[in-house]
């Protein structure tokens, strides 16, 4: 290619991004507008994020041509997230590339959004992984928690096939709900993180059950067991479940009555201007801890170590029966410390590579858009004029 350069449009969610990337690695550009407008609400409303969008999508893009320094014609390729995502916030963006593609001649490409998070880690750590094959990769967001065989091909592109998924919550989920139960501010997974190391890991022993493996393939419709051996594919799976969990921390709340305390805590962090605060900053986060006391401290303690236990613990036992040759785990919920700390620390122990994104490039972001679409512009895999939003696209 003439540049190798690719705009990447990202409006799947609740996030509004356009990021410019040199050959698939180089990002020259990365604009993320979020929408603090849910706050409020304590979760997504799909109405209010198509409209947030809607304000906030010409100006990202043109914010992110602007910091790349180039203009529309130096472009390669426009590329899009076509899905899995909620359908209007879906619809502006692919409707905002389809224009700007057409207008400008370029080639547009559609991207499946759970691709772009695992080729956020791919695009930082080609080299560590460049022949290595398979690799298991592990999405875990607000809204999916996936795990992935991916195989490199002749045509140095990926197949990827899914070996696990929750089979409800998203961990990410589970973290926000149960946030929302405990009165912290919304997004509350980068509170539960912030808060947990001042609570007992161990003071609420919470438990996962183990789920059966099960013969069926990951896309309708099922795949019957003989049909999944006759493609020379291991039919175990390693499925999650969350909703468990998050019902043990209400029934655990209902049971010491802790309800009383909570709506004053989540009062008192609103009158103190936390309710859209990020504890990111110390002086935040030592504010904030003035509201809590320490039996709720150490219930967000152990339910962030099981959560984050009972996901290692699956990932690993995935890789060691599919024989990885490495681990890749992106999403919103990689960016928590815990995880983190825990995968890492077994990775080394098995002697096994593992790679996380930047913590800029673990939430939505356009870049990881633009990364993936790369093999795509070289395949000439380009997306047809009909394109349209599919809010339940499955990879693999």
């Amino acid at each position: 290619m003439p540049n190798g350069l690719i705009l990447g449009i990202e409006s799947s969610c609740d996030e509004t991004s356009a990021a410019v990337v040199r050959d698939g690695r180089e990002v020259l550009s990365n604009v993320v507008a979020s929408q603090l407008i849910h706050s409020s609400y304590g979760g997504v409303v799909p109405e209010l994020a198509s409209r947030e969008h809607l304000r906030a999508i010409v100006p990202v893009v043109r914010e992110a041509m602007q910091r790349a320094g180039l203009i529309y014609s130096q472009l390669d390729a426009v590329a899009v997230t076509e899905g899995p995502g909620l359908a209007g916030a879906l619809l502006v963006g692919i409707t905002f590339a389809k224009a700007l593609a057409f207008g400008a001649d370029l080639p547009l490409i559609a991207v499946n959004h759970l691709e772009g998070h695992i080729h956020a880690v791919l695009m930082d750590t080609a080299t560590t992984f460049a022949d290595a094959s398979p690799l298991l990769a592990l999405v875990v967001s607000g809204g999916h928690t996936h795990l992935y065989l991916a195989s490199r091909t002749p045509q140095n592109t990926w197949h990827y096939r899914n070996v696990g998924k929750t089979l409800d919550d998203a961990a990410g989920e589970a973290f926000d709900k149960v946030a929302k139960l405990l009165g912290l501010p919304y997004p509350g997974g980068p509170w539960m993180d912030a808060l947990a190391p001042h609570g007992d890991p161990k003071a609420v022993p919470f438990t996962f059950a183990q789920i059966k493996t099960k013969a069926t393939g990951n896309i309708a419709p099922k795949l019957s067991r003989e049909a999944v051996l006759a493609a020379n594919e291991d039919p175990t799976r390693f499925d999650l479940s969350f909703s468990g969990i998050k019902t043990a921390v209400r029934r655990y709340v209902e049971l010491h009555a802790m309800q009383p305390a909570i709506a004053t805590r989540a009062e008192a962090l609103r009158a103190a201007g936390l309710s859209t605060a990020r504890p990111g900053d110390p002086a935040i986060l030592a504010k904030a801890l003035t509201h809590f006391d320490q039996p709720t401290l150490d219930l967000i303690a152990s339910f962030q170590a099981s959560v984050t236990h009972y996901l290692t613990r699956t990932t690993f036992a995935a890789a060691e029966h599919f024989g990885a040759r490495g681990l890749l785990v992106s999403g919103g919920v990689a960016a928590n410390s815990e995880l983190r700390r825990r995968i890492t620390a077994e990775a080394a122990r098995r002697n096994l590579s593992v790679a996380f994104p930047s913590i800029a490039l673990s939430t939505d972001n356009a870049a990881m858009i633009a990364a993936a679409a790369w093999p795509k512009l070289l395949a000439r895999n380009f997306a047809p004029d009909t394109l349209e939003p599919m809010p339940q696209l499955r990879l693999g």
